[in-house]
């Protein structure tokens, strides 16, 4: 059974509907959509590519040594998942473990600045100013990202749009992040096809208090 669902803002708890209303509230943010973090499997893979109306981002092939640990996803039944989260784990570049979710997201939802550490909903005016700070492939097609400001120092944080989508990054410890700058990275849509993932234990980053 999956725990409640959470503010994808904030991470506070939700109102359920009621009778005067059928959407999900946060004391803090009003009306949002219900997000869940999910546990790594091919079930949870595959209700994520049914469900999901935005892009479901994963670098692919894999950084060597890197697994996928963890989704989440932010939406309800009625408009189907509106923002999606990836979390793959690895080796650093440096010493250590090393995690990054891969966030896409319709504006206004909120999930990837809650993750950024950004009080959000959205990265910022920096973000497609000036040149970029790093590139990701996605269809095949070179797609800028820019380093996003004012997040916490134990991160690092690049923003773009892709397929009319925000698209976020966000990696721990930061130095994790050059793998963006040093490999440019190629992102597949996991909607597209029967994709045959190597999973690893749950990401702790996915936790809500892990976040802060």
């Amino acid at each position: 059974m999956r725990p409640p669902p959470r503010c994808p803002r904030c991470f506070g708890p939700l109102q359920e509907p009621n009778v005067w209303s059928s959407a999900w509230r946060c004391v803090s943010h009003g009306e949002v959509l219900p997000y869940y973090a999910r546990h790594p499997s091919v079930a949870t893979l595959n209700e994520i590519r049914q469900a999901s109306t935005v892009p479901v981002w994963l670098p692919w092939p894999l950084p060597i040594g890197w697994l996928v640990t963890g989704f989440g996803e932010a939406g309800d039944e009625r408009s189907g998942i509106r923002a999606s989260v990836v979390a793959i784990s690895g080796p650093s570049l440096s010493h250590g473990p090393a995690d990054m979710l891969l966030v896409a997201e319709e504006p206004g939802v909120g999930l990837g600045a809650a993750y950024a550490g950004l009080n959000g909903p959205d990265p910022g005016t920096g973000v497609g100013a000036g040149p970029p700070h790093a590139k990701v492939n996605v269809n095949g097609h070179p797609t800028p990202l820019w380093c996003v400001e004012g997040v916490p120092g134990d991160r690092a944080v690049y923003a773009g749009e892709a397929m009319g989508r925000w698209l976020w990054t966000i990696a721990w410890p930061a130095d994790a992040g050059c793998l963006l700058v040093l490999f440019q990275l190629a992102l597949a849509d996991l909607r597209d096809l029967e994709w045959d993932v190597p999973f690893g234990a749950y990401s702790p980053r996915l936790d809500i208090d892990a976040t802060r």
